[in-house]
């Protein structure tokens, strides 16, 4: 590694070596550049060690769990004994090691050098780690984000998403301070493996982010799976002792568990890399870019969860791609948050991309936009998986389909196809002659669609 003498330099510097900041790595490797990949933790960042692959295992486990209950539903008669907390985290660990060492063999494989500590932006072209400088000709800033606290102090029963995956054994109860994404995913898997559990939500609903219609079959399931819910009200308070916590709420009800997640959202972290100091422009504390992800500054980038929007791997992914394609001079497209696939894992899974109605509304008109809704009680495979839920399809009229919205078990597998007719602006009309096997839960997505093209087969 360069002394502080020689400063090293390369085409591309990267602070960050989560989702986005490795993305950006691995594709200005295939471009011909040298690349620097500056991280003082471990390459992988949130999403492999404390987010999606931890909290996609510990779905599988209360997946399992649940099967193991319902047995004799389908003529198999198992029964649950007991849920080992321990042993699903070291199952969890043990895919997250497994990914990480992978990951960290593929950048050495690659050439990428990973510079080891905490970087700070010294000046529009050069980062200092640990009192050495490395240049770059383009700068990419991929720090990334945290779990929002909303100031309450995080500790004994007051927990974040990351401490909640290292718990050695289950509460008998739990509150849930926000019902996005993490609180629900956390939700369903604790009320799987038998935890009392009521989430919190200040907005009017919970996933407020989709669409009505997946909301209320969402919400309506959770109630049949004995999840609580206090909705359009805020906490004010979070008190904990050595017997428990108490969470107070806007309206004065008290609510009494074991313990507490806080699950409202996550934050990005800029704060004392310098780079307000370079001429950054920061909101919020998230970096400010044009839409093809440049600062303003020098020949400085910012990508994943510090660019405001949508905070998810695979738009970190993307954004990594599009950025070193964009320093390659090659023009590449935009990648645009309404274009990009979600999934929420709990169970029922909701997968969503495009437009849901009322936005849909809002953008084309009232009067402009037709739906279609298909009910998972007509499809084979999903009776037989003992799944309800629906397929909604969102077009705008004598135009494209521009969004796909899905609620049930497993369905967030159809989000592949569901992000090509959107991405593609397929007609409605279109996807109807393509030919969905049967028995699957893709058939919805052709049914939706031949609703949509008035020609429902079996809606």
């Amino acid at each position: 590694m360069a002394d502080s003498a020689a400063t090293q330099e390369f085409d591309v510097l990267i602070l960050g070596g989560g989702s986005a900041g490795y993305s950006v790595a691995l594709r200005s490797i295939q471009l011909g550049f040298t690349v620097g990949l500056i991280e003082k933790e471990k390459v992988g960042g949130t999403c492999l060690h404390t987010g999606c692959i931890p909290t996609k295992a510990y779905l599988h486990s209360a997946e399992l769990a649940e099967n193991a209950r319902e047995g004799a539903k389908y003529g198999i008669n198992t029964t649950l004994d007991s849920i080992d907390l321990a042993a699903v985290r070291s199952y969890k660990d043990g895919i997250v090691a497994g990914k990480h060492k992978g990951l960290t063999g593929l950048l050495k494989m690659k050439k990428i050098n990973v510079i080891e500590g905490e970087g700070r932006l010294v000046s529009q072209d050069t980062i200092e780690v640990n009192g050495t400088r490395y240049k770059g000709k383009n700068i990419v800033l991929a720090t990334g984000s945290t779990s929002k606290t909303f100031g309450l102090e995080i500790g004994g029963r007051v927990l974040t998403s990351t401490e909640a995956l290292n718990m050695d054994s289950l509460p008998k109860s739990a509150i849930v301070l926000g019902g996005g994404v993490i609180g629900v995913e956390f939700a369903s898997v604790w009320k799987s493996f038998g935890v009392d559990v009521t989430i919190v939500e200040g907005l009017p609903s919970l996933v407020p982010n989709e669409d009505p219609a997946i909301i209320k079959v969402l919400e309506r399931s959770f109630k049949k799976r004995g999840i609580k819910f206090n909705t359009g009200v805020f906490f004010e308070k979070v008190e904990q002792d050595d017997n428990g916590v108490k969470v107070s709420l806007a309206n004065g009800k008290v609510l009494e568990a074991d313990i507490v997640l806080v699950a409202v959202g996550r934050g990005p972290v800029t704060e004392g890399f310098g780079f307000e100091e370079q001429g950054i422009t920061i909101d919020r504390g998230f970096v400010i870019t044009n839409d093809r992800l440049h600062t303003g500054v020098g020949n400085i980038y910012a990508v994943g969860d510090i660019v405001p929007g949508l905070q998810l791997a695979h738009r970190g992914y993307q954004h990594g791609i599009f950025v070193a394609e964009e320093i390659a001079g090659q023009n590449p497209t935009i990648v645009e948050d309404i274009n990009i696939p979600k999934v929420t894992f709990c169970e029922p899974e909701i997968a969503s991309v495009g437009y849901t109605e009322p936005k849909a509304k809002e953008k084309f008109g009232d009067d402009q936009v037709e739906v279609s809704e298909y009910n998972l009680a007509g499809n084979g495979k999903s009776s037989i998986l003992g799944t309800g839920g629906i397929i909604k399809m969102v077009r705008v009229k004598n135009g494209p389909i521009v969004g796909v919205h899905g609620v049930g078990g497993r369905i967030g597998e159809q989000i592949g196809e569901a992000q090509l007719i959107v991405n593609w602006e397929a007609y409605p009309e279109d996807v109807a002659q393509l030919v969905h096997a049967h028995p699957t839960q893709n058939e919805s997505l052709g049914e939706a669609a031949m609703a949509l093209a008035g020609k429902p087969l079996h809606g």
